[in-house]
């Protein structure tokens, strides 16, 4: 079965081989290409899971070690796969979702004539992002996690004809690089602190380094999450991502990049484990995003933003929960899989939505929407009510746990983060009411375009709807599946280990100020939204509102503090450089010139200069030789 690793990498690598460099004799067939390498993916995928659970607990882990790659003395480079529990639950998620999306995208993308190019990119992003999960040494994740960077920027800016498209994947691009410099600090530390980069004897020789290096290494490794999983301080890149196609921003941008950063935190958790500095680092940037997000996305019209900013939240939520250590790892991947499910459906569910709107994505232009497209949404419902964890669903399960291990933690520390973890449930209650509402229900408030085209609202063909159904499915039923007898805690416990903690509230009192957050965060919304006619254009709105409008003045603070700031320091870094670097080095050639130049004068050609010289000279020598006899 280790032989079959490979073949996880080689479909949809080999896929998007063919699709980018077979020209346009495939343009007919390359969707269906580009789906079947994914599906087949899929299928040895499931073939390696069946697998894995006819082993013992114990004996889960495969080896597959393809060849040196850097082979010299004292620096081992290996390309080499290990699948344990924790990548293959990735390989499921990142293999079955894509899929259906790329099942989904033969539809939505059936009338663009770049059609083939797009699922070559689909498929270079599955490569990158399945080498980044299965790689077992930090060098190879490194490989995938640039693949991945170099997919989503040609995946975000596909519609490279709209400059906010191309500006939005040069953001993106630019921003995850700060991130990956984290990511290559880490890998070199590590180098130098461990004398490997390999998981295996990296997590054992942290018994014996210091907590200093291991804090290091963990605050370098969370800027790399930070990048790619859009948590503050490197957030911004996500919204203009949504400038990409629909299905994009269901793929990359809810079931899989975003989710890099968690898995590189889980799977870097024995340094975590031992540098408590660095873990305390990564709860309070879980708790500020999932506040963040949440906040951003109560403001938003565009669908597609508000659903971005309720990513970021979720993947607040499971950065907080990694952060808890033993407590929370299994919660956080546990709720990255349901999330998976169910926010891949929402945007699947908004693009449905745009598809028979006329690519509208202004929220306040929809309304009543429920009437033309039935299939759209029941699974955009039903995705609704897994994210606000309505009880028996699968969000339900998964972020309850994250409030009971956030509790957990003990002391006041327990205390703040529980109570963030059920502020962030009410907003999120909230803000996705108001999308459903706005969206679904109410009267009609679409109007004719600047053509006088008015937008006919229908439902979107099989091929759209069938992938929603299937994602609706795992939004009700994988988070009660996971949780029946502790399931999937015992799966990746082996690999992840587990602390239950002492939780200071019993978990049916969390489970009750959850519901009641979630009541409270539904009426709000249904009083603002529901009760009453909503305006086509939004109102002025007060402080907050404006601000969160504009994400909570992000991108300004990034203007003035790095780009303006990075303006000055560069123009005082010039100033330096010519004015005290290129001051001492050219005062001294001048300096130098002029005495030259005097000591140039002594040598005229002149043999009557000559002999004065030699006259004053000797004179002076006879002067001095008489004054020290006188004596």
């Amino acid at each position: 079965m280790e032989n079959l690793i490979a073949l996880l990498v080689a479909a949809p690598l080999l896929g998007a081989a063919v699709l980018l460099c077979g020209g346009r004799r495939l343009d007919r067939a390359g969707h269906w290409i580009g789906t079947l390498f994914a599906a087949a993916s899929f299928v040895v995928g499931v073939v390696l899971f069946v697998d894995m659970l006819g082993r013992g607990a114990d004996d889960r882990t495969l080896h597959q070690k393809l060849f040196s790659w850097i082979p010299v003395e004292g620096f081992q480079a290996d390309v080499a796969f290990q699948l344990d529990q924790l990548s293959m639950t990735f390989v499921l998620l990142i293999t079955g979702v894509g899929t259906l999306i790329h099942i989904y995208s033969i539809g939505y993308m059936e009338h663009d004539e770049r059609r083939r190019r797009f699922f070559g990119y689909l498929n270079l992003f599955l490569a990158a992002m399945l080498i980044l999960v299965i790689a077992d040494n930090y060098l190879l994740l490194y490989v995938g996690w640039e693949g991945v960077g170099l997919a989503s920027y040609l995946l975000i800016g596909f519609w490279q004809h709209k400059p906010s498209a191309a500006t939005a994947a040069k953001k993106a691009f630019l921003v995850n690089r700060v991130g990956d410099m984290g990511l290559s600090i880490a890998i070199m530390l590590m180098f130098t602190t461990f004398g490997t980069f390999a998981f295996g004897p990296a997590f054992e020789a942290t018994g014996d380094t210091s907590e200093g290096k291991l804090t290091a290494i963990g605050l370098m490794l969370l800027l790399a999450a930070c990048g790619k999983s859009a948590q503050v301080p490197l957030q911004s890149w996500l919204g203009d991502a949504m400038e990409g196609p629909t299905p994009v921003s269901a793929l990359i941008h809810a079931a899989t990049m975003v989710t890099a950063g968690v898995y590189l935190i889980v799977r870097s958790g024995a340094i975590f484990n031992a540098a408590p500095d660095a873990q305390l680092v990564v709860v309070i940037v879980g708790a500020v995003t999932l506040l963040f997000g949440a906040i951003v996305g109560c403001a938003k019209d565009d669908i597609k933003k508000a659903l971005a900013g309720s990513t970021m939240s979720q993947i607040g939520y499971m950065i907080l929960a990694a952060g808890l250590g033993p407590i929370g790892y299994v919660f956080a991947i546990m709720h990255l899989v349901t999330h998976g499910f169910f926010k891949a459906g929402l945007f699947l569910g908004a693009g449905s939505v745009m598809h028979g709107m006329n690519d509208e994505v202004d929220m306040r232009k929809y309304g009543g929407l429920r009437k033309f497209m039935p299939v759209t949404f029941v699974t955009f419902g039903l995705g609704y009510l897994a994210i606000i964890g309505f009880p028996g669903l699968s969000g339900f399960f998964s972020k309850d746990m994250i409030i009971e291990a956030a509790f957990a933690k003990g002391g006041t520390e327990g205390w703040i983060l529980g109570c963030v973890t059920l502020l962030g449930a009410a907003i999120t209650a909230f803000y996705m009411t108001r999308v459903m509402l706005l969206t679904f229900f109410g009267e009609k408030r679409w109007q004719p375009d600047a053509e006088g085209h008015e937008p006919h609202p229908h439902e979107s063909p099989k091929s759209m709807t069938i992938p929603m159904i299937v994602l609706a499915f795992g939004s009700v039923f994988a988070g009660g599946f996971f949780s029946i007898g502790d399931r999937f805690m015992h799966w990746l416990e082996p690999v992840t280990g587990h602390d239950h903690g002492h939780a200071p509230v019993s978990a049916t009192t969390v489970t009750a100020a959850t519901m009641v957050v979630l009541v409270i965060g539904v009426a709000i919304a249904w009083t603002m939204y529901g009760r009453k006619p909503v305006p086509v254009v939004a109102p002025r709105g007060s402080l907050l509102t404006r601000a969160a409008r504009r994400d909570l003045l992000q991108d300004d603070f990034n203007h003035v503090v790095l780009v303006r700031g990075g303006e000055h320091l560069t123009r005082s870094l010039v100033y330096v450089d010519h004015t005290l670097v290129d001051g001492v080095v050219n005062g001294t050639a001048a300096s130098m010139g002029g005495l030259s130049g005097r000591l140039r004068k002594l040598q005229n050609g002149y043999a009557r200069s000559y002999a004065v010289s030699m006259f004053g000279g000797a004179a002076v020598l006879i002067a001095a030789t008489l004054l020290m006899r006188a004596v």
